[in-house]
């Protein structure tokens, strides 16, 4: 039944969460309500850290993928935890520099960064960019030459690697909206452009293959494309890339037939295939970067709900419908994504209904789940849980119909604490005019 080990069920047949009632914790702050076990993140970072600690050359660093999800306290535990950080926009950078978090170990990526975002990231002091492009590239030159500094940069390279992943998070085909593809031959151009630039660092080179990722050698694939590259280039131009980020994309548990995925393992792996191309091609191994983002805190999340209908249509089919909905996830409306949901104050009764779990948008569209099997007498007033939302459910929620966004609870230790507040009636139209 259960996708992750800090789920459970207590004494009283209600859902645990990182130890706690999650009735209790739909009492004290309701629902929606978005939980996040702080001490699972944590692990998750580690996890991170000692393998690549214990397999890659000294520099090789995990950046988390503030994309996943992003707010102050999440930035201060990367703090804590000693990670790096792969950001894509101002907000971005703003909130992590608000908590605190030491620029100078983030990344920023994006395939449009206008003139203001790199003047800010630069005036942030932004440690290294993600170059998508030619036109970007000479922006930053431009704005470093105006400071006096040699920013340094990855370039974003496309392998041409189909990871068999949905369309939309498929990242590393040649024909990607993302980065510069070697088998066409611009990513040469585009080398041999910022090896021009005065005020341009070429730190290495980046590649992102997609998310959501169970296959067993896509990133040892990639790896071993990336590292012919950076030989070739070698050979060509005379330089030799000292970083190769090799991006995120490990899959999590969302249902429990998904795979469960020994990410330390999975790191030995890449870097064994590392270290046989760099003795392979002659080459320096130059420092790894990885960038995870769901793996770090999808898991690590859970969203809580109250049902505020239950309807059944003879013959046809059945819904429970729930006081949130794509507002606050709207990941099965884009990708059809596939959840876990549970009834969390009734877990010890059988689940003999089967339904679609649905919000309570204007929108016929707005299905949390399709083909959930829950208590037959479930009814207005209980709670739903679904789990594994600590990843693109937060970042991608929005106020459509005018909904407030929900809290965000971290759970440590046995306690909780807001991390963010509820939005209120008044935040919705703190903006107008």
């Amino acid at each position: 039944m259960f996708t992750c080990d800090n789920l459970g069920v207590n004494g009283a047949g209600h859902l645990t969460f990182a130890g706690q009632d999650t009735a209790a914790l739909a009492a004290e702050y309701g629902t929606p309500l978005y939980l996040m076990d702080e001490d699972r993140i944590r692990q998750c970072c580690r996890t991170y850290l000692r393998a690549m600690r214990e397999h890659f050359p000294a520099g090789s660093a995990p950046l988390y993928a503030g994309k996943a999800c992003a707010f102050g306290q999440l930035y201060r535990i990367m703090s804590e935890e000693g990670m790096g950080i792969d950001v894509v926009s101002c907000g971005e950078i703003h909130t992590a520099a608000r908590a605190g978090f030491d620029l100078a170990n983030a990344y920023f990526h994006g395939n449009c960064k206008t003139d203001a975002d790199i003047a800010y990231a630069m005036d942030r002091g932004v440690g290294a960019f993600v170059v998508d492009g030619a036109e970007e590239l000479d922006a930053i030159e431009a704005e470093a030459e105006k400071r006096g500094i040699r920013q340094a940069v990855l370039l974003r390279l496309t392998p041409g690697i189909d990871t068999h992943t949905y369309e939309a998070v498929n990242t590393g085909k040649v024909d990607s909206k993302f980065g510069s593809a070697i088998e066409t031959g611009q990513a040469e151009t585009l080398t041999a452009h910022a090896l021009t630039l005065r005020h341009v660092d070429l730190a290495g080179f980046h590649c992102h293959i997609g998310s959501q990722v169970f296959a067993e050698d896509v990133f040892e694939r990639a790896a071993a494309i990336m590292l012919e590259f950076i030989a070739s280039v070698r050979k060509e131009h005379g330089y030799t890339a000292r970083r190769l980020d090799l991006g995120g994309g490990y899959g999590v548990r969302y249902v429990a037939d998904d795979p469960v995925l020994d990410i330390a393992a999975k790191i030995a792996d890449v870097a064994k295939a590392v270290k046989d191309a760099c003795a392979r091609l002659d080459l320096p191994e130059p420092a790894i970067l990885l960038e995870p983002g769901r793996s770090i805190v999808a898991d690590a999340g859970l969203t809580l709900y109250t049902v505020g209908a239950v309807k059944h249509i003879p013959g046809y089919k059945s819904y429970v419908a729930i006081d949130g909905g794509m507002a606050d996830n709207p990941r099965y409306a884009l990708y059809r994504s596939r959840y876990t949901c549970l009834c969390a104050n009734r877990m010890a009764e059988a689940n003999e209904l089967v339904c679609s779990v649905v919000g309570r948008c204007c929108e016929s569209g707005d299905i949390i789940q399709e083909g959930v099997s829950l208590p037959g007498g479930i009814r207005r007033g209980d709670l739903v849980a679904v789990c594994t939302t600590g990843a693109y459910n937060y970042s991608m929620a929005s106020n459509y119909n005018r909904l407030p966004r929900p809290p965000i609870v971290l759970l440590s230790g046995g306690k909780a604490r807001v991390a963010v507040a509820r939005e209120s009636l008044d935040d919705l139209t703190r903006l107008d005019l």
